[in-house]
C-alpha cells in the first residue's frame, strides 16, 4: 500500500526515462549544431558584393588595355654552329621590349637589346611573331629601329607625347616584359627630370628622365607612358647594385626619340654635328695644366678649316705644341670632351655656332657651321 506523498516506483522510473530522453535530444541537437559550424569552412563563402571600380582604377586599366597593343617583344638572336654538320642555327641571345612606331612596321627599342646580335624577332600582342630587320641605329643614345613586314591591320602605332613639359610627381606608366613575363605594367611617377647617364658608347646621354616605375631587365627598350596614354620616354636603364629594380629607373625622353627615329628611318644613322676636327683625350689637356678641349688636327675643307682654327704641331725637337684650345660654344662652358658632346647633343648639321677658343693665352671667337660627322 502506497503512503501517502510518495510516488510509486514505477512513476519514478518514467520520470527519470523521460529526463534521459530530453536529455539526449538536447544533446543531439547541440551536436548537430556544432557539425554543421564545422562543415561552414568546407562549404564555399558566400560572395561578397564588391561595388563599381574606383575612378583611378578604371582609368588605369583602360591605359593598359590602349596601349598594350602597340607594345612588341623582342628576342635577339645569336648564331650557333654545329660542329659535327656544320649547320648553323640561329638560337635566342636576349629579351627585351619595343613599340610599333608606324603603319609601316617601324619598331623602336633601345640599341643595347639588340647588339651584338645576328638577328632579331618581333612578337605582336596577339602573339603573331616576325622576323626583324634592323633599319638604323643611334647607339649614343641607345635607341634603335627595327623593321618588321606585318600587315597593317596587325600594327597599332603608339601615341607619342612630348617630354618638354613634364614634372615631378606627375604618374607615369611602364609596359613591357621584365624576365620574360610579357605585357606587364608598372606605375610609379616622374621622380627627377634632366638626369644624366652613360650610354653604352660612353658618351653622356643627357635629359634622361627619373622614374620610380619598376623597370626591370627585359623592360629595356619599352615605353614609359603620361596618364594620357601618350608616350614620353624608352625605358632604357636602371641604378642598382645587385642589377634587380631598387626603386630609380631610367627612360630616353621622347623629344630626343622624336628626333633621333626618323632620322633612323631616313638615313640609318643620326646625323651628328660637329666642327670637322680630331681632339686630344682630356688627360693630355690636364697634363698641359689647361681647361678645354684641345684640337689635335683641322681637317681641310673642314667646318673648322674654314673658319680659321688651328691643330696642334710639334716642334724641331718632337715635343707637342698646343693649338687653339675650346672653351666655350655659345657661350656655354667647354672644359673636357663631355661638356663638348653636351654643347653639341642640341644642335643639327648646318647649324651655326660661336666657337670660343683660347689661342696663345688670348680668347677668341670664330663663327661655323656645324658639319656631318661620322
Amino acid at each position: 500500500m502506497e503512503r501517502p506523498g510518495e510516488l510509486p516506483l514505477k512513476h519514478l522510473r518514467r520520470a527519470v526515462y523521460a529526463l534521459a530522453v530530453v536529455g539526449l535530444v538536447v544533446l543531439a541537437i547541440r551536436l548537430w549544431s556544432g557539425h554543421e559550424a564545422a562543415m561552414d569552412g568546407v562549404s564555399p563563402r558566400e560572395v561578397a558584393p564588391r561595388g563599381d571600380l574606383l575612378e583611378d582604377e578604371k582609368s588605369t586599366i583602360a591605359l593598359f588595355k590602349a596601349a598594350s597593343p602597340s607594345v612588341v617583344y623582342i628576342t635577339s638572336l645569336a648564331v650557333r654552329r654545329d660542329a659535327w654538320s656544320l649547320d648553323v642555327t640561329a638560337i635566342p641571345q636576349g629579351v627585351g621590349t619595343g613599340f610599333v612606331w608606324d603603319g609601316g612596321g617601324h619598331v623602336v627599342t633601345n640599341f643595347h637589346v639588340i647588339k651584338d646580335a645576328a638577328g632579331a624577332r618581333v612578337t605582336l600582342s596577339d602573339h603573331s611573331d616576325w622576323e626583324a630587320a634592323l633599319v638604323g641605329a643611334a647607339p649614343d643614345k641607345d635607341l634603335a629601329v627595327l623593321r618588321i613586314t606585318a600587315p597593317a591591320e596587325k600594327l597599332r602605332a603608339i601615341p607619342v607625347g612630348t617630354s618638354q613639359d613634364l614634372q615631378v610627381g606627375q604618374k607615369v606608366y611602364a609596359i613591357g616584359n621584365p624576365f620574360g613575363f610579357d605585357q606587364t605594367l608598372t606605375t610609379g611617377v616622374v621622380s627627377g627630370l634632366g638626369r644624366e647617364i652613360q650610354s653604352v658608347t660612353g658618351r653622356p646621354l643627357l635629359g634622361v628622365i627619373q622614374t620610380d616605375a619598376a623597370i626591370n631587365p627585359g623592360n629595356s627598350g619599352g615605353p614609359l607612358l603620361d596618364s594620357a596614354g601618350r608616350l614620353i620616354g624608352v625605358n632604357t636603364a636602371i641604378y642598382s647594385p645587385s642589377g634587380a629594380y631598387a626603386g630609380v629607373g631610367f627612360a630616353v625622353p621622347v623629344d630626343t626619340v622624336n628626333r633621333i627615329v626618323p632620322e633612323l628611318i631616313r638615313f640609318g644613322k643620326v646625323q651628328k654635328p660637329g666642327l670637322g676636327v680630331a681632339v686630344f683625350d682630356d688627360h693630355v689637356a690636364r697634363r698641359f695644366g689647361t681647361d678645354g678641349v684641345m684640337l689635335r688636327d683641322v681637317a681641310p675643307g673642314s667646318a673648322a678649316a674654314k673658319a680659321g682654327l688651328r691643330g696642334a704641331r710639334t716642334d724641331v725637337f718632337g715635343r707637342v705644341v698646343p693649338g687653339d684650345i675650346v672653351t666655350a660654344i655659345d657661350g656655354a662652358p667647354v672644359k673636357d670632351m663631355n661638356d663638348l658632346y653636351k654643347a653639341l647633343d642640341s644642335k643639327r648639321v648646318g647649324d651655326e655656332v660661336i666657337v670660343t677658343v683660347r689661342r696663345d693665352g688670348a680668347a677668341l671667337e670664330v663663327r661655323l657651321a656645324l658639319q656631318q660627322i661620322n
